[in-house]
């Protein structure tokens, strides 16, 4: 496997990566821009305009797109997440020119018909009202808006039901040709490849993409606090965290430890404790968020209405055991899972492809894996608990959705912390 970079004239860079003995390639165009970059007026249009790009360009209609991919066997997607937004498809190798010339012509070339966006906008209203009626989904979005309140890092990405409702064509374009600019984006491609050739066909194809500026976006502000939404459930859904690391920070692998030790797999401290010891849930985990300025640190736990009484408390106590102690075994354990899971994604086109694009927006290069496991390995027992203390021993936030009568007040959960 060897990774080359380019970048071309107008600040496109272009990240490969030529895996031997597979036959396929991904590639795909991601821009760094997403929820975090909206005003409030117009949350969820990098979402709607995601959306949007798939209904026609000046050369190709909605239908064309989706059979010109599938009529060689290929597939075609797109996400918004709320720091960049991606579109990528993955192909048989000799299919690779095709793919690339939808994808810029997608991002470059998207018509926005109007009538097209009336129908749309519907759709994705019915997402946000798909969003609501989940609750095991809401009650994540519950805890980024009070994690970052007032701020477009805990706005939804998906926008409000009113906002999408009344978001013009105008809003949309203006937003597209402010934001999607060559020096914001990268083009990535993992599998069976050239580099050369691939740039010459990222220089042709997307000759027509702006070299206007990177997005700006306002600090992220942690904020923690509770969020209640008592509904009539079987279930009581909980998502508590604190502030977490950004990509960036020294202790970014340290808490990725962290998270793996206490609430990553059937072996880890929450999932004996919790569920197999006590049986007081199905689902428990714990995971970390990060961005180029902050995160998250959080656990999920999904519960009954009495068996909450009992879990809040003993949540708080592994988090409290964790500041204190853990031992080689159980941290080589959890180093091993990261790293496996490192490793078996490099045997993927399409996880090799997203990695490159995202490390090249994140760090501005891409990070080597002997580097990623050097840095895993480097983790100690030490390390782990004073990570702990960092995180746990700041202000929380909770989000609960479901029957809420005997969950305690976040500040009572605060409290057990600093006992």
């Amino acid at each position: 496997m060897s990774v080359q970079i380019t970048e071309l004239e107008n600040g496109l860079r272009v990240v490969t990566e030529r895996m031997d003995r597979v036959e396929t390639v991904s590639v795909g165009a991601w821009i760094g821009v997403g929820a975090r970059h909206e005003p409030e007026a117009v949350n969820g249009v990098s979402h709607l305009l995601e959306h949007m790009v798939f209904k026609g360009t000046t050369r190709r209609s909605a239908l064309a797109i989706a059979e010109e991919i599938e009529a060689v066997g290929g597939h075609m997607n797109a996400y918004t997440a709320r720091e960049h937004t991606a579109y990528y498809a993955k192909m048989l190798k000799d299919d690779l020119g095709l793919a690339m010339d939808v994808i810029s012509d997608l991002v470059q070339h998207a018509t926005l018909d109007p009538e097209e966006l009336e129908r749309e906008r519907h759709v994705v209203i019915q997402e946000i009202h798909q969003l609501h009626d989940t609750p095991d989904d809401m009650v994540f979005e519950n805890f980024q808006a009070q994690a970052f309140p007032g701020q477009a890092l805990g706005r939804s990405v998906l926008g409000s039901e009113d906002l999408i409702g009344a978001m013009s064509r105008d809003e949309i374009v203006t937003y597209m040709q402010a934001h999607y600019a060559a020096p914001a984006g990268v083009v990535s491609a993992a599998g069976a490849l050239d580099h050369g050739t691939v740039v010459d066909m990222v220089r042709k194809s997307f000759k027509d993409l702006p070299s206007g500026a990177p997005a700006a976006r306002e600090a992220a502000r942690y904020g923690g606090g509770e969020v209640r939404a008592d509904r009539d459930l079987e279930q009581v859904h909980i998502t508590l965290g604190f502030e977490g690391l950004a990509y960036d920070d020294d202790d970014y692998y340290a808490a990725s430890v962290l998270s793996a030790l206490l609430g990553g797999g059937m072996s880890s401290r929450l999932f004996q404790e919790v569920r197999e010891k006590r049986g007081l849930v199905y689902s428990i985990y714990s995971y970390q968020s990060a961005y180029t300025d902050g995160g998250l640190f959080g656990i999920y736990a999904g519960t009954g209405a009495d068996e909450v009484r009992e879990l809040m408390p003993l949540i708080a106590d592994e988090l409290n055991k964790v500041r204190v102690a853990v031992d080689d075994d159980e941290v080589a354990r959890a180093r091993a899972q990261l790293k496996a899971s490192i490793l078996m994604s490099l045997e993927s086109t399409s996880s090799r492809c997203e990695q490159l694009a995202r490390q090249m927006l994140i760090y501005g290069r891409p990070i080597p894996t002997e580097e990623i496991v050097a840095r895993i390995d480097a983790v100690t027992a030490q390390d782990v608990v004073r990570v702990a203390e960092r995180l746990f021993g700041a202000k929380p936030t909770l989000s609960a959705i479901g029957p809420l009568k005997h969950l305690e007040p976040g500040d009572a959960f605060a409290a057990r912390l600093s006992a």
